[in-house]
């Protein structure tokens, strides 16, 4: 039976080697739920076999059924009729199986019917289900919307939405974007009214709500009549009822099993979730941050179907008395996807285990106010980590993403464009990855302030520190890039003759960051495997070179475009 989890063996190593036993101690509170539910984890091992067990079930979902049936959803899509979508009837047979099987509720506690899985093992479940088909957005929507609602909801709110959330009776989605405020959601217009009686009602427009017909939305609202920018805006409970209408499915380029949705409200009621006026700085931030490490997930599964599909093909494909696959100029290619693949699982991983160090952390400390001197400033030092990893992981798993489905195409030539090919629609759907969810400029500049302010430099000390006794050689490579790293920093942060200087330059230093973190994780996986010593060696042989690109340009261009952009692109009308 094909199993996405038990035939992909590069996440079997990384689940027999991932350092999840604090993790586990932290999200299971002493093992105190296996009095109370059958299926809790007794102890360490316990939990192990269980997160085994769970992914062998999704991974079997996916083999067996989801992954034939996404060329057919990609193709049909859902449908809109009388203000109802209709899933296509496998992604709807999809979410019931998962739902039988009791994932729905994947990372929430089990007193609300959960299954209290770590974001770790979450990132691994996103990972394999967009292998099998990408536009299957809701099972990471529902952990997404549900954490949201369990960690600032109050204790009603969350008996009434998370059952039903895990038991996957109601759908869900974020409700954020606006036609007139994209990425920038200080923008929003969407107005909250309250009434008389204190009950709040919705008013305006959504646009590109990805499965805006679920039943449930977190919606961004602009709560404060004289409130402006971030701190009019609050967050709001919104179930479904017949004062919002569904204008409308946009037609896309990719996912297209996915319903995305443009919403009008028209004095719907809601509930104010947690404080007023924290709807952006607080609650948005905290679910956007979780759904970015989901997209980064999702690059990777996309960057695996992609990969295999570019591998089996050059396998099969036979040109000039051999298979194309025993050509220099495509086995390199091959041997650099499966490196940048790899590559951006273990930063994928090693991000989602900082995540749930951060918030383990956190319930910690507020389960146990006695004992918060002792691990504050561990908590700190972890939601500084994940604050600086979940930017760089979006930004490099779906540009990895991206340029591996370019290549599979590539690999396949003119079979690759056609439509009886799977490369197509990984290449399509591969393109929003990088852009939704926050585009990749967006991530840079989230990046570069953990960058310039030192989180880097620590991350990078800790790795260096570590134990490489297999490859002295690549770990001093990486030291001398280091060095250029940290030169390349400094002058940029000192450069006087312009001040958007250091912004100019913010990707290509955070792609510097990415590629000595990188090089330090597969050093540290080649302790585990001979085979990884040599992914880590191909990286590294060309990091350096990267690096001193970066350095060259950044050293030597001396802001020549941001001289002589407007006279090149004309400037601005204001």
């Amino acid at each position: 039976m094909e199993n996405f989890l038990t035939d992909n063996e590069d996440i079997l190593f990384h689940m027999e080697h991932l350092d999840l036993d604090r993790i586990i101690h932290l999200k299971e509170e002493n093992f105190k739920d296996a009095k109370l539910f059958a299926h809790a984890p007794a102890d360490t091992a316990d939990a192990h076999d269980s997160y085994r067990m769970v992914l062998s079930i999704i991974g079997e979902i996916c083999g067996e059924y989801m992954a034939p049936a996404a060329p057919a959803v990609d193709q049909e899509g859902p449908t809109l009729a009388n203000n109802q979508v209709t899933l296509n009837p496998a992604t709807q047979k999809a979410l019931d199986m998962l739902a039988k099987a009791d994932m729905m509720g994947f990372c929430i506690p089990r007193q609300y019917g959960g299954l209290n899985m770590p974001c770790t093992i979450l990132s691994i479940a996103a990972e394999i289900l967009a292998r099998a088909d990408a536009s299957f957005l809701n099972f990471g929507l529902q952990q997404d919307i549900a954490e949201t609602i369990n960690k600032f909801a109050s204790e009603e709110q969350k008996k009434t939405y998370l059952p039903k959330l895990c038991s996957g009776e109601w759908g869900s989605s974020m409700i954020l974007t606006e036609p007139d405020a994209g990425s920038d959601l200080q923008a929003v217009n969407l107005k909250a009214v309250q009434d008389s009686s204190g009950k709040w009602n919705l008013n305006g427009v959504k646009r590109f709500i990805t499965n805006g017909c679920g039943t449930i939305g977190l919606v961004l609202a602009r709560s404060e009549e004289k409130g402006k920018g971030a701190r009019g805006l609050s967050f709001f409970i919104y179930k479904r009822d017949e004062k919002m209408i569904i204008r409308r499915l946009e037609h896309k380029l990719g996912i297209h099993g996915s319903p995305t949705c443009e919403l009008q409200f028209n004095h719907a009621p809601a509930e104010l979730l947690g404080e007023r006026q924290r709807g952006l700085t607080k609650y948005t931030l905290w679910l956007m941050n979780n759904a970015r490490l989901g997209v980064a997930a999702q690059a990777v599964g996309i960057a695996e179907a992609a990969y295999r599909e570019a591998d089996l093909y050059a396998a099969k494909r036979i040109q000039f008395g051999v298979p194309v696959r025993d050509l220099p100029p495509v086995f390199e290619m091959l041997t650099e996807m499966r490196v940048a693949l790899e590559a951006g699982r273990s930063l994928l991983y090693e991000t989602s285990r900082f995540v749930d160090l951060k918030e383990g952390l956190e319930e910690y400390s507020e389960a146990h106010p006695e004992e918060k001197g002792d691990i504050i400033d561990e908590k700190k030092k972890y939601a500084k980590l994940a604050g600086f990893f979940t930017p760089m992981v979006k930004a490099y798993a779906t540009e990895m993403a991206n340029k591996v489905a370019y290549d599979t195409i590539q690999i396949h030539g003119g079979t690759g464009y056609m439509k009886e090919f799977n490369a197509e629609r990984h290449y399509r759907d591969a393109r929003i990855t990088n852009i939704y969810e926050g585009t990749t400029q967006l991530q840079v500049v989230a990046a570069i302030g953990p960058v310039t302010s030192g989180i880097a430099q620590m991350i990078l000390d800790e790795y260096d520190q570590e134990t490489y006794s297999h490859s002295p050689e690549l770990l001093e490579k990486i030291r001398e890039a280091r060095k250029i790293f940290d030169e390349t920093l400094e002058y940029a942060k000192t450069y006087k003759d312009h001040d958007q200087f250091l912004t100019y330059h913010s990707r290509r230093l955070v792609e510097m960051a990415t590629d000595l973190v990188i090089s330090y994780l597969l050093l540290r996986d080649g302790n585990h495997s001979e085979r990884k010593q040599k992914v880590a060696a191909i990286f590294i042989a060309k990091m350096p070179s990267r690096i001193r690109a970066n350095q060259d340009f950044i050293l030597s261009e001396k802001g020549i475009l941001l001289k002589h952009y407007e006279a090149v692109i004309g400037k601005t009308n204001k």
